[in-house]
């Protein structure tokens, strides 16, 4: 039976969660041999034990059977929880947050992990869901988790027709980092309420006021509770379709670039 003490704990790490793991994302990387890379496959999955889920699930809130999976580590466990990883005992007693490397390849098999699980939620959110911006034939498409008071988010707005020129599609989700019934929040309601979507966001970052009927908050809701569940801390949030975190800020060439960069190593590590 567990003690009142880490009922607390289990409860107190979950709300922390997200800003706790998210951190894993550019880690300091390990002093490691030199050698050839050759292409890299996920780790097997195996059955885990039902006992074993029973009792990760136990001592995690928000946590279902299906989150728990096998890892490349005998005796942990990984937990996946929207598009975080983490690593449990097999008593469930222990947790490690970090990342796990396979040494002879040099990959980062915890970020492969915490990618595609990103990649799948993103995948999962319709275009309608969204606000998105695309040329005709799209070479490559990010997600971009946005505040219409964000400086650095604004500045990131005024390169969409160059974005689209340079073939890549944006989709916007919203993500008011001041929370809800905030002034920010308020605005993201009235850009998605407006039956121009896309013509409102583009006014709403020039800093035009945005008037239209309310429609209620939910989808502002779902957008802003994913980023927190793929471990967005700040704006613009750029994902690339693969669930690569790759950055904030960037310029057009930038981030074409990096986009670039993110699938030829998602292609050696398939």
């Amino acid at each position: 039976m567990r003690t009142a003490s880490f009922i607390v704990f289990s409860v107190a790490f979950c709300a922390a969660f997200p800003a706790f793991v998210s951190a894993q994302d550019k880690p300091a990387k390990p002093a490691v041999k030199q050698a050839a890379k050759p292409a890299v496959a996920a780790p097997a999955q195996v059955a885990v034990p039902a006992d074993v889920k029973a009792r990760v699930v136990s001592q995690l809130k928000d946590v279902s059977p299906s989150d728990v999976s096998s890892s490349p580590v005998p005796g942990l466990y990984e937990v996946t929880m929207g598009g975080l990883i983490a690593y449990v005992s097999a008593d469930g007693k222990y947790l490690v947050s970090g990342n796990i490397y396979d040494l002879e390849s040099e990959v980062n098999l915890t970020a492969m992990r915490r990618n595609a699980a990103r990649a799948k939620a993103l995948a999962s959110v319709r275009d309608d869901q969204m606000i998105v911006f695309s040329p005709e034939n799209p070479k490559m498409t990010v997600t971009v988790f946005t505040d219409i008071d964000c400086g650095y988010c604004r500045k990131f707005h005024n390169h969409i027709a160059d974005l689209t020129k340079a073939g890549v599609r944006v989709r916007y989700m919203m993500y008011p980092r001041t929370g809800p019934d905030t002034e920010s929040w308020r605005k993201a309601e009235a850009v998605w309420c407006s039956t121009d979507r896309r013509d409102a966001l583009t006014r709403a970052k020039k800093g035009d006021a945005v008037k239209a009927k309310n429609c209620g908050d939910a989808a502002i809701t779902a957008q802003y509770e994913m980023g927190g569940e793929l471990g967005v801390e700040g704006t613009p949030a750029v994902f690339t379709q693969s669930g690569d975190y790759i950055g904030g800020y960037l310029t057009p060439e930038q981030l074409v670039k990096a986009v670039q960069e993110s699938q030829k190593a998602a292609a050696v590590t398939r």
